[in-house]
């Protein structure tokens, strides 16, 4: 009887067996199960912050408080009750979405792996879900969102020159 020699991976609870996998396929092979899960919710996270229901649910919300933000170095106390809100309202929906998306997930699971993996999130998303649990995110967000209304705005024409590739000596 022929003993192979086996190769065991472990990553967390998942153990991936390598048998002839050489150094150069190695890299690629080395993604595990729960790296491929956290991606694919990374991608629920994504489709459901582009939906009408969530975009018409965040917006409403920033319609109805972005007067009380103010730009300044001190915080309104105002600022808490609004911020809770916030996150039970969008949070809450977001987690309930990704629920009955994703069988077994689990909000507090993702969270932890959401920290070790950040540098692997696209920054929109990262931003969005940072406005969840850190409060200077989100009274960035709402200063923004109110600059915007009240056409301060970031105007990305200012700076821009349009130059015809063609010489006019048609």
């Amino acid at each position: 009887m022929d003993v192979k020699e086996r190769n065991l991976l472990v990553c967390g609870d998942n153990m991936v067996e390598m048998i002839g996998i050489d150094e150069e396929n190695f890299a690629v092979s080395n993604s595990s199960a729960a790296d491929a899960a956290f991606d694919a919710v990374i991608g629920r996270i994504e489709d459901i912050i582009m939906e009408e229901e969530f975009q018409q649910l965040q917006r409403s919300f920033m319609e109805k408080h972005y007067l009380e933000f103010e730009d300044s170095e001190e915080n309104k106390l105002s600022y808490t009750a609004i911020f809770n809100e916030y996150v039970d309202l969008l949070e809450k929906h977001l987690e309930q979405q990704l629920i009955e998306r994703i069988p077994g997930f689990n909000m507090a699971v993702f969270i932890d792996l959401l920290m070790k993996h950040k540098d692997e999130v696209p920054t929109d998303i990262l931003d969005m879900l940072l406005t969840f649990t850190d409060f200077m995110s989100f009274k960035e967000m709402f200063l923004d969102y109110r600059a915007e209304k009240e056409g301060r705005g970031l105007d990305l024409g200012l700076g821009l020159v349009i130059t015809s590739l063609q010489r006019g000596d048609h």
